[in-house]
């Protein structure tokens, strides 16, 4: 029997302050993966945890090791599409995404094969630059956890 991924994914924003700002990372998805940019996403494998999965993402994708990972109150849901079927199976008909923001106090990203290019961006870039509706509204609560923590 087929093996199939779980609908449940997680997206977790990278975060560090740069001279009083806030940056985050953004990667670029291969050409062959739609060429677009996003924070790192990923699926939860069988028994992990979300907190567990987003670490394994975020060190699979970037080689980083953030200092803290946290939840955002925020997810969303989002159809299966056909191009993705042979992975989910037959029966899932949408993914559940996590939202998590990761702190990191520096360092540079080493891509997986996912990825073809990286950049730090302030906010309102950050959120130029992103395809899915869903991902800048990630990304704007992410943000505006951390400004009322005053990170």
């Amino acid at each position: 029997m087929a093996k199939f991924r779980l609908p449940i994914q997680i997206c977790v924003f990278l975060v560090r302050k740069q001279a009083e700002r806030r940056e985050y990372l953004l990667l670029h998805r291969v050409v062959e993966k739609g060429a677009f940019w996003q924070g790192v996403t990923g699926s939860i494998e069988e028994g992990e945890t979300l907190l567990q999965g987003a670490a394994r993402e975020v060190h699979e994708e970037t080689g980083l090791t953030p200092a803290a990972i946290r939840p955002v109150d925020f997810t969303y849901h989002f159809p299966v599409v056909d191009e993705w079927r042979e992975a989910y199976g037959p029966d899932p008909d949408e993914i559940v995404e996590h939202v998590f923001v990761a702190e990191v106090d520096g360092g540079e990203p080493t891509l997986s094969h996912e990825h073809d290019a990286w950049g730090w961006h302030a906010p309102e870039e950050a959120a130029s630059m992103l395809k899915w509706p869903n991902n800048i509204e990630a990304l704007w609560r992410c943000d505006a956890l951390l400004t009322a923590e005053r990170l």
